[in-house]
């Protein structure tokens, strides 16, 4: 089947459809000119030691300079804007749906959806890890320590070995269970728990695909090998 009529297709889905919940990962930022995680220009490329190491909580607790100079240099793009796909998104979830992203850049609510899980928390959630106020970027890009009590500033992200917040896992599933349709766009879905919702779909729910790589997912699912932002651009939401 042609790009076009598959798009066609997609469309005639996210017409009839009463509730979407979209699943995005790295790929629908990236024409934000943030770099993704594990392609040959993502920020896990190249590095010395492992992403697990690098981003986790033993590093962001024994070896904070470490720590707070790979986020400070690989993961804030505080001047990205949201393009095509944020955009979008959000349209289609102000009118009827949810969106559950891996990202922690928050272009999606930067591009005025009011109805986003971070599932992954959000960078600019900065907090001192031993009184937990909050914490501006500004203040945090000059130092990892809190003046007032030496505690470790942390982004609000969920680190290597670190628990998803079952609130949110819990909001993440309910939402899955209510959609008649699934999106997943810009992800290679192999990241658990993440990629585990979709286990959690109504038997008739329809499920759309969107990526620039095979994503593993059940022969049911409707895929569309292209770029997130040629495909979004062409949707009429």
């Amino acid at each position: 089947m042609s790009l076009d009529k598959q798009i066609a297709a997609l469309q005639a889905d996210l017409n009839a459809a009463h509730y979407v919940t979209y699943l995005t990962g790295a790929g629908v930022s990236t024409p934000s000119h943030i770099p993704d995680y594990r392609s040959k220009n993502g920020i896990y490329n190249g590095i010395s030691e492992s992403p697990e190491q690098i981003l986790s909580e033993d590093t962001l607790f024994h070896e904070p300079a470490k720590f707070h100079q790979f986020v400070m240099e690989n993961m804030y793009f505080p001047n990205a804007q949201p393009n095509i796909i944020h955009k979008k998104i959000a349209a289609s979830c102000n009118k009827n749906g949810i969106l559950i992203t891996q990202n922690v850049d928050g272009l999606d609510k930067k591009a005025g959806n009011k109805h986003v899980i971070e599932f992954h928390g959000n960078l600019y959630n900065i907090f001192c890890t031993k009184c937990y106020e909050r914490i501006s970027y500004d203040e945090y890009k000059k130092s990892y320590f809190h003046e007032k009590d030496n505690g470790i500033i942390r982004p609000g992200i969920v680190l290597y070995g670190e628990p998803i917040n079952e609130d949110i896992l819990i909001n993440s599933i309910k939402n899955i269970q209510n959609s008649d349709l699934v999106i997943i766009a810009g992800t290679s879905f192999v990241v658990y728990p993440f990629a585990q919702l979709l286990a959690y779909k109504k038997p008739n729910a329809k499920v759309w695909v969107i990526n620039n790589t095979i994503v593993p997912a059940p022969e049911e699912v409707s895929t569309i090998i292209s770029d997130a932002e040629k495909v979004f651009d062409k949707l009429y939401i």
